[in-house]
């Protein structure tokens, strides 16, 4: 039987959550909370295989318990449910060591899978996150070719760019020269829609 302990500040979605792991025949919510400092405590008590935290929560965060259990409890698995894809907190997440993060929009079978998974010694992340995650980090455009990309998408002539974002022509053209080497474009319609596919803009 795989013990289970859910912080979650959400009372509907904390209850919902615990009553949709106990169908699972072999696993069992061992505690949960609506709050971090509490979540930490009854942890730290029960030492259950697998604690799924929520980020947001008062008292202590997710991801500052989850820090805590990996300096202290690293036997306990930890699993970040939360609604935020935020780059900052998948970051936290990987210093934390935790074994999986995962959207609160998922499939609840992809929970119970990864919970499952995670006992074994395996780390699930959810793929979009982590595809986001790399897109953003790796993103080749400076503030100011992004600036002049979302600009761009209001269409217009680069004159008509350059006039809304009181530069020169000129300037405008060089920007957009740089940003077609950088993307292996040649225009600026393929331009936006890469920058776009990869939330580059």
């Amino acid at each position: 039987m795989i013990s289970v302990y859910l912080a979650e500040d959400q009372s509907m979605l904390n209850s919902a959550l615990t009553k949709l792991l106990n169908l699972e025949d072999d696993l069992q919510v061992v505690g949960s909370a609506l709050d971090g400092a509490t979540a930490l405590n009854d942890i730290l008590r029960l030492k259950p295989n697998v604690a799924v935290l929520d980020i947001e929560m008062p008292q202590s965060t997710g991801l500052d318990v989850a820090a805590e259990l990996n300096r202290v409890q690293p036997e306990t698995r930890v699993i970040i449910l939360t609604t935020f894809a935020q780059k900052s907190y998948f970051e936290r997440a990987v210093a934390a060591s935790v074994a999986g993060y995962l959207l609160k929009d998922s499939p609840s079978d992809q929970l119970v899978a990864t919970i499952r998974d995670v006992v074994h010694g395996l780390t699930r992340f959810d793929p979009e996150l982590v595809i986001n995650m790399v897109s953003v980090a790796h993103n080749p455009l400076t503030a100011r070719e992004q600036s002049v990309l979302v600009d761009s998408v209001a269409g217009g002539t680069t004159h008509d760019i350059a006039t809304r974002m009181h530069l020169s022509d000129g300037t405008v053209r060089n920007y957009l020269s740089a940003i077609f080497s950088k993307l292996g474009v040649h225009s600026r319609l393929e331009a936006i829609s890469v920058a776009q596919d990869n939330k580059w803009i």
